[in-house]
């Protein structure tokens, strides 16, 4: 592969890139790429790891890296610290260049300054151990999966050049001139359909920090934003995952308002579209084409276009693409096929070996777990994962996607996903489009979804979820694919399904305390006051009365970890380290919560030295007795439940209570930092848990998880529940 440059048909004076600071020049941008690729080959490199936001630096690094013959490896900003561990380490990645604010936490690497593009990052060499790349690799591009270890996927440069150049003759009557970049380059969509395509075509990269454009982490969106910034930029094209999509055309439909006319098309993937949306789209002006790709196929491999759609289906194969349905009825995949994942023998990708003689490998199709047909008029159509297609007790097999996709299309509903394997009727858990719809209209969602179902596929019951599809709630991976089990788990006894089977006694500790403790955790998140400040429906006392009691609980984490290290037992001795690096983190964090309470008006003073309410020292009293009286690794229960409500809630909280009470940002260290913080902390605390093999400190700590959950939903029972409109207008 070699990095872009502008064909002869681009307008000489167009700039190849806008970020908004600068317009770049062809040549500019083609020194800026020269320089880095020296740097990279002074520098030794074999390995490139990247973890920045849209910008500049991050094309001028690809493109440097395709130049000096260096692996990259674009590395999402929303990976845990655990995953992205995991990735450096798989890959073998000897260089990682970040932004300053990311370096500065992870400090003990050995960071240097190293300008690129004019702007200064951070750079470190890393110890690499030697890994086996399948032959020809130029990028390992890392899936979320459904689990927690994102799996490394090599490409060559023969692949990603199949895509870009088969997207550019695609797109060609189109005439882009100006492509937006709406998805962070780390994902191997935007990064060759957003970047190497329309460089390739000519066309002006409008790259933006995400933030710029209403994206936070990888599931935050502010279509608002988005939309100030799409009309302000007036792009020919971008691409968005369907939930973008959806956020979009209900801002606009909500603001009587049409998208602008310069858009020629909006490419959607990731996840199933449906016609729904589509037709939605469309009608505001949006110019929506679904698409459908895997990262094994190096990206897209259909898509609709313009002025030959078909609402519902994936499009045609591009012309780089192969397409087929074997006798299963499974998509398989040519083309533009991976070379292997990271891990396997050296060799075994996903071509034929070389014939003798033969100029190139022969494709071997590659089966994509996705069931689906081609119809008459060569259109695909996906119909959902193999492994997730349930099994009626009448025996009819019914594609979850398929009924999600359907609901999804209801105005009132944002996410849904659909269970009851073996059983007589389907059940769906809802999450609404936005916190003002009731239950009614999602109940006139499921009837209208209904209508148009077959009756093995319509939905009999449901429920609306506890929280929102996504990886902080860990309902969702990071990239928005539903987490079954997870929602399952949550919702079985509100649904009337079956419980999750008992986990097996291979599976991992972690595992079987989220599965043991699910339906505790579910009494937890239902709780009225904390589904009345999701839903908006706050008042200033009533978030001074839950920091008051959070400070009385946090101000005993120190001394209370300090005493579970004291009392370790000797088969315990290996967990004082890890308590003292809680010790070091929670150290303060009470002081931030009263810092808090003074900036909503409260009196900080006040709270500090008044009492706890009798759900908080209850709380607290049994945290103590269970490390002097019971075992002290049962404490890990508290910290599982306090870090895991953090996860789920902390964020979410925190926007649904500062916006309606006006409250200034200052007023919200003590959720924001946690809700973080805390998405750090559980997986570090996962692979703690999962070293833990002795079998009554595991009993010990699911009992005193469960313990803590109820008796955590006793603080927040205790807790005012005000209106916050009724406050407002006082």
């Amino acid at each position: 592969m070699t990095a872009a440059h502008p064909p002869a048909h681009a307008a000489a004076d167009r700039p190849v890139l806008d970020d908004g600071r600068r317009a770049w020049s062809a040549a500019a941008l083609a020194a800026a790429v020269a320089e880095a690729a020296d740097g990279l080959r002074a520098d030794g490199t074999r390995v490139l790891a990247t973890a920045l936001d849209n910008g500049t630096p991050f094309v001028v690094l690809d493109e440097a890296a395709a130049q000096a013959g260096v692996v990259h490896v674009p590395l999402p900003l929303f990976f845990t610290p655990d995953q992205l561990r995991h990735a450096l380490q798989a890959a073998g990645v000897d260089s990682l260049v970040v932004a300053p604010a990311f370096a500065a936490r992870w400090p003990v690497l050995p960071w240097s300054p190293v300008t690129v593009a004019g702007e200064t990052l951070m750079r470190a060499a890393l110890p690499a151990r030697a890994v086996t790349l399948p032959p020809g690799t130029t990028k390992i591009t890392f899936t979320s999966g459904t689990t927690g270890a994102p799996k490394g996927v090599c490409l060559s440069a023969s692949a990603l050049d199949a895509v870009a150049d088969g997207l550019v003759q695609a797109l060609a009557p189109l005439q882009i001139a100006r492509h937006l970049n709406a998805l962070p380059f780390a994902v191997l969509l935007e990064n060759i359909a957003g970047v190497m395509a329309p460089r390739r075509h000519g066309a002006t990269l409008l790259v933006r920090p995400l933030a710029e454009l209403g994206l936070e982490g990888s599931s935050r969106f502010d279509a608002a934003r988005f939309a100030a910034a799409v009309d302000a930029l007036q792009p020919h094209s971008l691409i968005l995952l369907p939930q973008m999509l959806r956020a979009w055309c209900g801002h606009l439909a909500q603001a009587g308002r049409r998208a602008p006319a310069s858009l020629k098309i909006v490419a959607v993937g990731g996840a199933a579209v449906g016609e729904d949306l589509v037709r939605a789209a469309m009608a505001l002006g949006i110019p929506a084409c679904e698409g459908y790709g895997l990262s094994e196929g190096a990206s897209v491999q259909t898509l609709n276009l313009p002025g030959a759609q078909r609402p519902g289906s994936a499009g045609r194969p591009l012309p780089h693409a192969r397409v087929r349905v074997n006798d299963g009825g499974e998509i398989e995949i040519a083309g533009s096929l991976f070379s292997g994942y990271l891990g396997d023998d050296p060799g075994r990708g996903a071509h034929e070996p070389l014939p003798a003689g033969a100029a190139e490998p022969l494709p071997t199709w590659w089966p994509t777990g996705d069931l689906g047909v081609i119809d008459e008029d060569g259109l695909v159509h996906v119909h959902g994962r193999r492994r997730n297609v349930l099994i009626t007790a009448f025996g009819r097999n019914v594609s979850p996607e398929w009924v999600e996709t359907a609901l999804r299309g209801q105005p009132a509903v944002a996410q849904a996903v659909v269970l009851g394997d073996g059983q007589p009727v389907l059940a769906a858990v809802l999450w609404p489009l936005s916190s003002d719809v009731s239950d009614a209209a999602l109940r006139q969602a499921v009837d209208t979804a209904n209508a148009g179902l077959p009756d093995y596929a319509r939905i009999g019951r449901w429920v609306r979820g506890v929280a929102p599809f996504d990886a902080a709630s860990g309902f969702a991976t990071p990239n928005g694919r539903p987490q079954r089990a997870a929602v399952l788990a949550a919702h079985a006894a509100a649904l009337g399904l079956p419980s999750p089977v008992a986990p097996p006694a291979a599976m991992r500790f972690h595992d079987r305390l989220l599965a043991d403790t699910a339906a505790a955790r579910q009494g937890l998140l239902a709780t009225p006051i904390i589904q009345g400040a999701l839903a908006g429906r706050v008042s200033v006392a009533s978030y001074i009365a839950f920091l008051t009691e959070a400070y009385h609980h946090v101000r005993h984490t120190v001394p209370l970890l300090k005493a579970a290290r004291d009392a370790l037992r000797p088969h315990q001795a290996w967990l004082r380290d890890a308590l003292d690096e809680y010790v070091d983190e929670e150290a303060g964090h009470d002081e931030w919560i009263l810092n808090d309470i003074a900036a909503c008006g409260g009196d900080a003073e006040a709270v500090r030295h008044g009492p706890p309410g009798h759900a908080t020292e209850v709380m607290v009293a049994y945290a103590y007795d269970t490390i002097a009286r019971v075992n002290p690794v049962a404490f890990f229960g508290m910290v599982h439940v306090l870090e895991g409500t953090s996860v789920s809630l902390a964020l979410m909280a925190a926007d649904a209570i500062q916006k309606p009470l006006g409250l200034p940002d200052s007023a919200f260290s003590y959720l924001r930092s946690h809700g973080t913080l805390d998405q750090q902390h559980t997986a570090t605390f996962a692979l703690l848990m999962d070293q833990i093999d002795d079998a009554r400190d595991r009993a010990d700590i699911v009992h005193a998880a469960r313990a803590f959950y109820r008796l955590y939903g006793e603080v927040f029972r205790g807790l005012p529940l005000p209106q916050a409109a009724e406050e407002l207008a006082a």
